[in-house]
């Protein structure tokens, strides 16, 4: 492979190119476009602007919280209720505006720091317009820019090569082919494909919404986002919800109006809007997305940008971090050490080192390199630029020579007797020391000219070891301790050699790594998915990965059954990164590593990944116990009107009751429970531990429930339905706020605050009489208050006997590996390590006293 240096001569400048691109524009003048050209093109709209946001709009987001079908419903029965002219009923309808109102403000503030801090980490291009290069913003890109593009960045806008210097791109994003492309003059380039080796300059043929990458995104949804079990859990939930309003609705309207105890048609109207409010989970969706929203906002601060608001949760489910090397374990400030000389033509080395990484200066070895050795003047006649996956770049000087410098087991693969295997001896040596080492060969025979991928010429002459120095992240090995210790499987995967990857590996802390033999040289892995899988449980640091080796070895664990975070900071990890459950870039990464990643470090810093794993933790296990706390009332609502539509008896409560009861056991104690602190370590299993803790507790609440309006009625008569749904507010406020106390555990003083204040108010509710029975309508009497307190007091002994017999999320403990685990089909399998037995909270139980609670019932 042959680079193609500048224009190609005897070329055409137009025909050839529009043949094969299909392309009508004129090329653009090589010193590229002037300023009136520009200006003309974005007042013509011909820039790169889209139509695709990252963000929603203030209107959609107002239109979300506001203009939704629960909400719509909420509003209708609103209105039936103040027909009916008790006013008290109807203040559920301020229940609803506040939710709005705080969705939609804490969206708005979350919405301003992301795009405040997105534009910081904003791609941009460089452009070549009236002879100089500049940096634009990618939208700032006109039709007809001179684009220059080298390795690692991702191209802005469709276009036609120019002008290339060894150019390779990956298009693998876009059309799925594995294999980069090797560019010539004339050749297109799509927009979102990435530059792997080489560089060249583009000139942008379509730009905006008529690009090929936006076209395809918006067609066929080619950006995925990172799955959420806790948003298809509750779309799931809001489906069945509405489904049971749409069977029971009608039941419950037309037993009201057949109830004899209900004299007027007022009073079963609002026999019909309490059941219906009572099964409506108003809160839940603002509750997710609040919870969201401020985990995004809290690791912004700590310049953590999420991309995608989903990877806040997914980072709790993450089971194998998958970590680069450099840049990540490593500062990533690569800096030249020492040259060892192996042949006496030694003397030559600098000077060719400094033609090489002249020639090919898009990496940040070269930009190591080009400090220590300037290129000495000529520029060579021919260049293999550097590549991930080839590890090593060439050139042919005027003196015919070809220079080789690259990874030594990539340049001498199988080394000659003598001097090639005493230089790989050399080098291997460096790198088991954790040093990295480059070597630099010399031959008198160019490199084959046939097509396909470029090889080194036979019998390549060491001359030199280039040995380069990287420092350690000083707090590298407390975050990997972090991480193992929470039961989470480290590996290490690098482009570099095996004997350094091992060396750094061991220096830090990753277990099951001792020294620089315990690194797999990937070479020797398996193609196999299943072989792989196995190689990647088994071992944790691979050296001389390709990039498309490490979205083997992450599609390999995911096939295990294991949720994978991938770190990265080069284009060869952009790939992986977009595979993985979690991708996560460094800031001072390559453009396109940062625009496929869900997480951005912004300022480089690995020791940020754990605040965010914490955040993400916080955010599922606080979602799981509110989404417990509303489906629960959900629950206790639904069994009522059931028993009202076979009794054909009036609904136990009037809405206003419902009301108080909601406020105060689930509307401020789910907000406050949502954003409190929690370490509990991820189970799998949402939707099912929400359901087996709320179907029998709320099933409890509602037949205590009517058990208390029940024996009122038949004990004491003489109160009426008012005396009997007044023993039935206290019966739920009593075993709710039992049921909330159970969600709280372990109790804290926060927890045990929040407790004793909704338990206060619920005691003034009842006993203040102008709140009681002007605002709460309730009839407050010994008889029927006794009967409230007796019954409350039995339902809440029966919930706490559900709580624990039924295993759920928030009763018996989780058996957690101490070291690691992985979770394969909703079942916890032990790979290493002793189990420990945690809480709900995550806290150590060493006895294991909360799994025999469990097993004693």
């Amino acid at each position: 492979m042959a680079a193609v240096v500048s224009d190609v001569p005897g070329r055409p400048s137009g025909g050839p190119q529009r043949e094969r691109t299909g392309c009508t524009r004129p090329d653009t003048p090589p010193a590229g476009l002037s300023a009136p050209d520009v200006a003309a093109r974005v007042a013509a709209g011909q820039t790169n602007a889209t139509t695709a946001r990252n963000s929603r709009t203030v209107v959609e987001i107002v239109r979300t919280n506001v203009l939704t079908f629960f909400n719509g419903l909420l509003a209708v029965l609103f209105v039936l209720v103040a027909m009916t002219g008790r006013w008290q009923n109807g203040l559920f309808g301020g229940v609803v505006l506040a939710n709005a109102a705080i969705g939609i403000v804490q969206e708005l503030r979350a919405k301003r720091t992301l795009d405040r801090l997105a534009v910081l980490n904003a791609p941009r291009a460089r452009v070549l317009r009236d002879s100089a290069e500049s940096d634009v913003p990618v939208a700032d890109v006109v039709l007809d820019d001179l684009l220059c593009v080298t390795a690692g960045d991702q191209l802005a806008a469709d276009g036609v090569v120019r002008r290339c210097t060894g150019l390779t791109i990956d298009e693998s994003l876009l059309t799925g082919e594995s294999e980069p492309v090797v560019k010539q003059v004339g050749d297109p380039a799509m927009s979102g494909s990435i530059v792997v080796a080489g560089h060249g300059v583009v000139q942008a043929t379509a730009v905006g919404d008529d690009s090929y990458a936006a076209r395809l995104a918006t067609d066929a949804g080619r950006f995925t986002t990172a799955h959420s079990e806790l948003v298809t859990a509750t779309g799931r939930l809001l489906r069945w919800i509405s489904l049971v309003l749409l069977v029971v609705g009608p039941a419950v309207l037309w037993s009201q109006f057949r109830a004899t105890d209900n004299v007027s048609w007022q009073d079963a109207v609002t026999g019909t809007v309490a059941a219906l409010v009572g099964m409506i989970p108003e809160g839940l969706v603002l509750l997710t997305t609040l919870a969201f929203g401020v985990g995004a906002v809290t690791l912004a601060r700590r310049q953590t940008l999420v991309q995608e608001l989903p990877a806040v949760e997914g980072l709790a489910r993450v089971d194998v971090v998958c970590l680069d090397k450099t840049g990540t374990l490593t500062h990533g400030d690569v800096r030249f050490d020492e040259l060892i000389a192996l042949d006496p033509a030694a003397e030559e080395a600098p000077a060719a080192v400094g033609v090489l990484v002249a020639a090919d200066p898009a990496n940040a070895t070269a930009a190591a390199l080009a400090a220590a050795f300037p290129a000495p003047g000529p520029r060579p006649l021919d260049v293999v630029p550097f590549s991930s996956a080839r590890k090593w770049s060439a050139v042919r000087t005027a003196d015919a020579v070809t220079w080789a410098l690259g990874a030594p087991e990539m340049v001498l693969p199988a080394p000659g007797p003598g001097a090639q295997q005493a230089a790989r001896a050399r080098a291997d040596d460096l790198a088991a020391q954790g040093r990295r080492v480059l070597l630099l060969a010399r031959s008198p025979a160019p490199w084959p000219a046939d097509a396909g991928e470029a090889r080194l010429p036979p019998d390549l002459v060491p001359v030199a070891l280039v040995v380069l120095v990287e420092h350690l992240r000083e707090d590298a090995a407390e975050v990997l301790r972090y991480f193992t210790d929470q039961g989470v499987a480290l590996k290490v995967v690098s482009g570099d050699n095996p004997r350094t990857v091992g060396a750094v590996a061991a220096a830090v802390g990753v277990p099951g790594v001792t020294g620089a033999a315990d690194a797999v040289d990937a070479r020797t892995l398996p193609e196999d998915v299943a072989a792989l899988a196995q190689v990647m449980e088994d071992r944790s640091a691979f050296g001389r990965v390709t990039p498309h080796q490490k979205r083997a070895m992450v599609a390999a664990l995911q096939e295990r059954g294991h949720v994978v975070a991938m770190t990265g900071d080069g284009v060869n990890d952009a790939l992986a990164l977009k595979d993985a459950d979690i991708g996560v870039a460094m800031g001072n990464g390559s453009p396109a590593t940062r625009a496929v990643a869900q997480l951005v470090l912004l300022d480089g810093r690995f020791a940020h990944l754990p605040e965010a794993v914490a955040v993400g933790r916080r955010v599922i296990a606080n979602i799981e116990r509110a989404a417990s706390l509303f489906l629960v009332k959900n629950v206790y609502s639904l069994v009522l009107a059931l028993i009202a539509v076979a009794t054909l008896g009036a609904y136990p409560f009037a809405p206003v009751q419902l009301t108080l009861i909601s406020t105060l056991t689930i509307g401020v104690p789910g907000f406050v429970l949502a954003l409190a602190p929690n370490r509990r370590r991820y189970v799998p299993g949402f939707l099912r531990r929400v359901l087996t803790f709320s179907l029998p507790t709320g099933a409890v609440i509602g037949c205590t429930a009517y058990a208390g309006f029940a024996v009122t009625r038949w004990l004491v008569p003489d109160t009426g339905t008012a005396g009997a749904r007044t023993a039935a507010t206290v019966v739920v406020l009593v075993v709710a706020l039992w049921t909330l106390g159970i969600l709280a555990r372990p109790l804290t003083t926060a927890k045990a605050g929040l407790l004793t204040a909704m338990t206060a108010v619920a005691v003034l509710s009842v006993a203040v009489p102008d709140v009681a029975r002007s605002l709460v309508l309730l009839e407050v009497t010994a008889p029927s208050l006794g009967i409230g307190l007796a019954v409350g007091v039995t339902g809440a002994l029966l919930v706490e006997v559900v709580h624990r017999c039924v295993p759920s999320s928030t009763a018996p403990g989780e058996a957690v590996p101490a070291r690691r685990q992985r979770v394969r089909g909703g079942t916890a399998v032990t790979t290493s390590g002793a189990h420990e037995v945690v809480t709900a909270d995550g806290r150590p139980d060493p006895a294991g006293t909360a799994g025999r609670r469990a097993g004693e019932c």
